[in-house]
């Protein structure tokens, strides 16, 4: 290969020793190709330098999807597991574990939910106006339902919802609050195996802590392609709401985002191109204002990534969103790894997924320095 350039060098310093701008064009070329090894080595030792996530549960049995809350200085981790990769069998219950030394020892294991002829999984989680956990739960059988946990010690889970709705979401994303609103959660409805039109998503609201929810939908008829799912949003302020959503299709990451407090969106696509079934999860730091989308890119990169921003710069422009940074490694099995979830202490975040090879995988999390604002992308 270095031959190769050589006469190329040599053929133009002969026939075009004039076309300064070839010359350049090759040279360039050239530097970049003798490079190359250089910067595979050095994303090799960034990789090799990666901290070992904090095991939260061990992999036996098909631990997954997990959600992570901060109740005060108190982290919650709660998990479901199954026979394999499978929502809908009765085996799948939803368990939880506390910590209080930021994840380093955990709690015996709790039931959260486990109803007899159903499968149940956690999707998504946030505070009340009060301070106290609220978790969804996804419950399939007979029907599909959504279940609205409460808790404060993320040891007693109490029932406080199960809200009737025209539009039965796939799931409910997590629980935020939004001023002159209340609890706002995002949903997605659809299949995720159908190419066809039936896909959406929107809303629910809440104006009483979470005892009701009024479901509002943004976007209906939408292809598989344009479908936003496993949405995370954060307030801004000033009325201003982001939302980032999983691609179904390959492609970007979706970021939606509404400047009246929910009532009115826009969807376009992102620069976020290295992901795969790729859930998002959005930390805001209020002491910085700097933004971290967390995810999980699945397959054989098997990498859970962050990428930070300033807010105001890619709120009107999806496509500004700085590179990634690696910040975990996991299994690069495809469907085996994935679902970031993320919360804040102070200065730290704490980030869950899971991996393994089936029929084993372990809840893991990451901890990590909240983003330095001394540095223009936020690292």
């Amino acid at each position: 290969m270095i031959g190769n350039y050589g006469a190329k060098l040599a053929m133009i310093g002969t026939d075009r020793m004039t076309n300064g701008t070839m010359m350049k064009r090759c040279i360039s070329q050239l530097v970049a190709f003798l490079l190359a090894p250089l910067a595979a080595l050095h994303a090799a030792e960034k990789l090799d330098a990666l901290a070992e996530p904090r095991v939260v549960q061990e992999a036996k049995g098909y631990n997954s999807w997990p959600m992570i809350q901060a109740i005060g200085e108190k982290l919650v981790c709660v998990y479901s597991r199954g026979s394999g990769h499978t929502i809908g069998e009765d085996a799948r219950a939803v368990y939880a574990r506390t910590s209080t030394d930021g994840g380093k020892t955990w709690t015996a294991e709790t039931v959260v939910a486990n109803t007899r002829g159903y499968g149940e999984v956690e999707v998504g989680k946030g505070l009340d106006s009060a301070g106290a956990m609220l978790l969804w739960v996804r419950r399939i059988g007979k029907d599909s339902k959504h279940d609205l946990y409460r808790t404060s010690d993320g040891v007693k889970f109490a029932l406080v919802a199960t809200p009737a709705l025209a539009v039965t979401p796939v799931q409910i994303t997590d629980v935020f609050a939004v001023p002159t609103v209340g609890l706002m959660a995002l949903w997605f409805a659809g299949n995720y195996g159908n190419d066809g039109t039936n896909h959406s998503w929107g809303m629910l609201i809440s104006g009483d802590n979470g005892a009701t929810w009024k479901q509002t939908p943004v976007e209906s008829g939408l292809t598989k392609a344009q479908w936003p799912t496993e949405p995370s949003a954060v307030y801004l302020g000033d009325g201003k709401l982001l939302a980032i959503g999983r691609t179904e299709t390959g492609g970007a990451q979706f970021q939606m985002i509404s400047t009246d407090y929910g009532r009115t969106w826009t969807r376009e696509q992102t620069n976020i191109g290295d992901v795969s079934a790729s859930t998002p999860s959005l930390i805001l730091d209020i002491e910085t204002g700097l933004l971290s989308n967390y995810y999980y890119q699945r397959g054989k990169a098997g990498l859970l990534r962050r990428r930070v921003v300033a807010p105001d710069r890619v709120f009107n422009h999806p496509l500004n969103w700085p590179v990634s940074e690696p910040v975990a490694a996991g299994s690069q099995i495809t469907f085996d790894a994935g679902n970031a979830n993320a919360t804040a202490i102070k200065g730290t975040h704490y980030v869950s997924f899971y991996s393994g090879k089936a029929p084993d995988t372990a809840i893991l999390l990451s901890v990590l320095p909240a983003p330095n604002p001394s540095r223009s992308d936020g690292r």
